[in-house]
């Protein structure tokens, strides 16, 4: 997997990529981080890359030139397919299920936005679309372009110590992840919960899910409002070799 990310701000990026598993997928060669300074696509003295509104207004907005000549430059000579993504306030919203489809994509070129936005012609002619990361401000593109590339790089083969961590993450099944516990088994007298001492598997399984279900019931209960929800569920919780037998907790009696 292939990230280029463009930036009037490229030192932000260094500790993200050098710590932690971002830094050991890019030394096992999982994945390739490039990082574009759009400063070097100007041709004036103080290397501009903004500009005043037409039709007057408040803050100043990124030129179209740069940005299209660091795009081009990085699909000039180069066959592997570019998806070009803006990060944005009005773009869709990310989701697990928009990781998955990206994850499948080979290269992707995160374009982050700064001070009122994009010129519009720019995300006309380049953008294949357009990505937020929630209803709130922040100042810019960089932080967002940080999680979809986090997001998407923990479903690359490799990049977990155990692939099958993704599985039940929160999300990838409809469902938020259920409680989680470690030593020791009592603490300020609170204890594990029985079942999960046991080593009973399949009854490991079933509370886990029953776990999940009641904490995406309390906290996101629009997550079970589509009909698959509890099957996806399912699939994951009762893989080969912890069988379930466990009836839909979403369905209504009667």
């Amino acid at each position: 997997m292939i990230f280029e990310v463009l930036t009037i701000f490229p030192g932000l990026f260094a500790a993200f990529l050098t710590e932690s598993l971002m830094a050991k997928a890019r030394a096992k060669g999982l994945i390739t981080v490039n990082i574009t300074n759009l400063r070097d696509f100007t041709f004036d003295r103080h290397r501009t890359v903004d500009d005043r509104p037409y039709g007057g207004g408040a803050g100043m907005v990124l030129k179209a030139e740069p940005l299209a000549l660091a795009i081009e430059s990085l699909t000039k000579n180069n066959t592997e397919p570019l998806w070009v993504i803006a990060l944005t306030p009005q773009g869709t919203t990310l989701t697990q299920k928009k990781v998955k489809d990206l994850a499948a994509k080979p290269r992707i070129a995160l374009v982050c936005g700064r001070y009122e936005g994009f010129d519009q012609r720019f995300l006309d002619l380049f953008v294949h679309e357009e990505i937020s990361i929630g209803d709130y401000v922040v100042n810019g593109g960089e932080v967002p372009a940080m999680a979809v590339m986090e997001a998407v790089a923990r479903l690359i083969p490799g990049f977990l110590g155990q692939n099958e961590s993704t599985l039940e993450d929160s999300f990838n099944h409809s469902l938020l992840e259920h409680p989680h516990y470690t030593r020791p088994s009592t603490f300020r007298g609170l204890e594990v919960p029985k079942i999960l001492l046991s080593g009973d598997h399949a009854q490991v399984a079933a509370y886990r899910l029953a776990e999940a279900v009641a904490k995406t019931k309390k906290f996101r209960p629009d997550l079970l409002a589509r009909p698959e929800a509890f099957e996806e569920a399912l699939a994951v919780f009762g893989r080969p070799g912890s069988p379930l037998a466990v009836k839909n907790p979403t369905k209504k009696e009667g």
